[in-house]
C-alpha cells in the first residue's frame, strides 16, 4: 500500500518566497540589499493585488453601533475598524442598518455627487444610503441620520499586513501562493534580469488569473427549462 503524508500545512515564510522567486530569475549569490528590495517589492505586489479587484480572504465583518441622540456625520475614522487602524480599510462591499429588533435592512451605496446635492443633511429617518469617503483615513455618512438607535453592520476590504520579518509567513491563502512567488520573480526580473521579463511577466498574469479565479462568492443557482405549451 502507498504511503501518503498526513498533513496539509504547506506554506513559505518571506525568506523562502523571495528565495524561490530569485532562483526563478536565475539569482544564486544575494546580497543583504537585494533581500531588503525583494521584500519591498513583495509589498508592492499586494498593492498591485488591491487594485486588481477584491481578495475575498481580506474582508471582515465588521458593526458600529449608530445612536440617535448627538449623531452627527460622518462615522468617524477611530469607529469603522474594529480593534484596528482605519486606514487598512480599502473599500465596504455591503452594508445594512440592523435594528433593535435585529431586522437588517438594505443600505444603497451612493457617490460623493449624490451625498452632496442632498440640501438638507440632517433629515432624519432609518438610513437607507451611505457614502463611503475613499481617503486615508476613510469616513461613512449616513442618509437619512437616524431617527432611532440602529447598529450599522458592513463588511469592510482590508489592507493586505505587510510582509513584515523574513520568519513571517504571507498573509495569503494556500492557492495564491504560486501567484505570489511569481510576481515577486517577474518584480525582481525588472531591477536584475531584463531578458527574462516577458515570461515572467507571462507566468505571472497566467498564475493571478487561475488564483482570481477560484476567489470569487459561489452561491447555488438552478436553470428551468422553458415549457412550451401546446394547445
Amino acid at each position: 500500500m502507498p504511503t501518503y503524508a498526513s498533513t496539509a500545512s504547506f506554506d513559505l515564510a518571506i525568506d523562502e518566497i523571495i528565495e524561490e522567486a530569485f532562483e526563478r530569475c536565475g539569482l544564486q549569490d544575494r546580497t543583504g540589499y537585494e533581500i531588503r528590495t525583494a521584500r519591498r517589492s513583495l509589498n508592492i505586489l499586494f498593492a498591485d493585488w488591491a487594485n486588481r479587484g477584491l481578495n475575498l480572504w481580506t474582508i471582515q465583518k465588521q458593526s458600529i453601533a449608530v445612536a440617535s441622540s448627538g449623531f452627527t456625520n460622518p462615522l468617524g475614522d477611530a469607529t469603522l475598524l474594529t480593534g484596528g487602524d482605519t486606514a487598512t480599510i480599502i473599500d465596504i462591499t455591503d452594508a445594512v442598518m440592523r435594528d433593535s429588533s435585529n431586522n437588517d435592512f438594505a443600505m444603497t451605496r451612493i457617490g460623493r455627487g449624490t451625498y452632496w446635492d442632498y440640501t438638507v443633511k440632517s433629515t432624519s429617518g432609518r438610513p437607507t444610503q451611505y457614502y463611503f469617503e475613499r481617503t486615508i483615513k476613510p469616513t461613512v455618512y449616513l442618509y437619512p441620520v437616524p431617527d432611532v438607535d440602529y447598529t450599522f453592520v458592513y463588511y469592510a476590504l482590508i489592507r493586505m499586513f505587510d510582509a513584515g520579518a523574513y520568519t513571517n509567513n504571507a498573509q495569503v491563502p494556500f492557492r495564491f501562493i504560486p501567484c505570489m512567488v511569481a510576481g515577486l520573480a517577474y518584480y525582481m526580473a525588472l531591477k536584475y534580469q531584463p531578458e527574462r521579463v516577458a515570461i515572467l511577466k507571462a507566468m505571472y498574469e497566467e498564475e493571478f488569473a487561475l488564483a482570481a479565479s477560484a476567489d470569487v462568492e459561489k452561491a447555488t443557482y438552478k436553470i428551468v427549462p422553458r415549457e412550451d405549451w401546446v394547445m
